[in-house]
């Protein structure tokens, strides 16, 4: 009789407690679920990212194209795509403006129904905005070509989506993110990188977190070595040419090659096509650098490779892009100063953040 009176004087909560108590057991199982969670899956329900350009591919194989690959944290893939959307932005867009302000100079003593195709074409080419197309319609006769680019690229936060004019790109190697530009060559990627760096070191920009160097490739090509021997050709004569670049004789270059996350790749191409004769052949290192000096000697008869102290770093890198034909490869090509460049212990893109900050950051965690 004293346990059913203890139990019946047992008070029975009410129902703003019962769904109190609910709320606290659903939130320990998201917690412990949320633990349990992978890093790339907890990133997954904060991080918006734009969905990959399946495009691209094809278009890479076809096409040279300018862009960027962004070496990061291994399983934060998403975190370092966010965050160089982020950092690329701003500068993109400030890289379109300038390009358009170029063009409307050099056109002011064309005609003028001459310029306005080449500013539509420009604009359809670098600045890929569903809405400026849209409002062109109803604006056509009054509106300058100029002051719509700030409007149709205003809004940072839409870089990477489908009418930007960042194409994310879908890779078969961890630790890398690529993103690449139009076709037209309205982007300098190394004034971009130039820029960010700057930035970055006068503290106008905080340091990232995630993205650990920033690749500004100016042009990309199949591996084989007509196209590689034609493309470092190009870029090392414009290198030569720009009045702001003031080289000494002889000239002192070197070259830097990566086949990051191409093993696989290699493993699946049938070894009796011609392209893929063509392309194992680059992918040895010696036959590799031969083609590119052999390149750079035929611009400049009077250079010579130095590794401590280049003038001029020609990066080539082999881009593991996922959706390609078997037997195909693409590699992405820049012509760099020395100061975005380390040669200790190998030549490579300057890291965005120093390893003193990186270990300092890692004690303070």
């Amino acid at each position: 009789m004293a346990e059913e009176g203890e139990a019946a004087t047992q008070r029975r909560p009410e129902n703003g407690e019962e769904e109190t108590e609910v709320g606290n057991q659903q939130l320990k199982e998201e917690e412990s679920s949320s633990s349990m969670m992978k890093p790339w899956e907890q990133h997954w329900g904060v991080i918006i990212i734009p969905r990959f350009d399946y495009n691209a591919p094809s278009s890479l194989l076809q096409n040279s194209h300018s862009g960027f690959l962004i070496t990061c944290t291994i399983k934060r893939e998403k975190s370092a795509t966010k965050e160089a959307i982020s950092i690329l932005g701003k500068y993109v867009i400030s890289s379109a403006s300038c390009c358009m302000k170029t063009l409307d100079d050099s056109c002011e003593n064309s005609t003028p129904k001459r310029r306005k195709t080449i500013m539509e074409d420009v604009l359809g080419e670098c600045i890929v905005d569903g809405e400026s197309k849209d409002s062109s319609k109803n604006s056509e006769s009054t509106s300058n070509p100029l002051n719509d680019i700030s409007l149709s690229t205003a809004n940072a936060d839409a870089i990477g989506d489908k009418n930007s004019v960042l194409s994310l790109v879908k890779l078969t190697r961890s630790g890398l993110v690529l993103f690449t530009l139009p076709t037209s060559n309205c982007f300098d990627t190394v004034n971009i990188l130039s820029n960010i760096i700057q930035s970055l070191k006068t503290g106008s920009s905080s340091s990232p977190l995630w993205c650990h160097r920033i690749f500004p490739i100016q042009a990309t090509c199949n591996l084989n070595e007509k196209e590689l021997h034609g493309v470092v050709s190009k870029l090392v004569l414009e290198f030569v040419n720009d009045k702001q670049n003031t080289l000494a004789r002889p000239l002192k270059f070197a070259v830097g090659y990566n086949r990051r996350g191409i093993e696989e790749t290699v493993m699946k191409i049938p070894k009796d096509t011609s392209n893929a004769s063509a392309a194992f052949k680059l992918l040895d290192r010696n036959n590799c650098f031969a083609t590119v000096a052999a390149a750079v000697k035929e611009v400049v008869s009077d250079s010579v490779v130095d590794l401590k102290s280049p003038e001029i770093c020609v990066l080539v890198e082999i881009l593991p892009l996922s959706g390609v034909p078997s037997g195909s490869l693409v590699v992405a090509v820049s012509v760099l100063p020395q100061n975005l460049v380390s040669t200790k212990p190998r030549l490579c893109i300057k890291a965005l953040v120093s390893d003193n900050k990186v270990r300092d950051r890692k004690h303070s965690k």
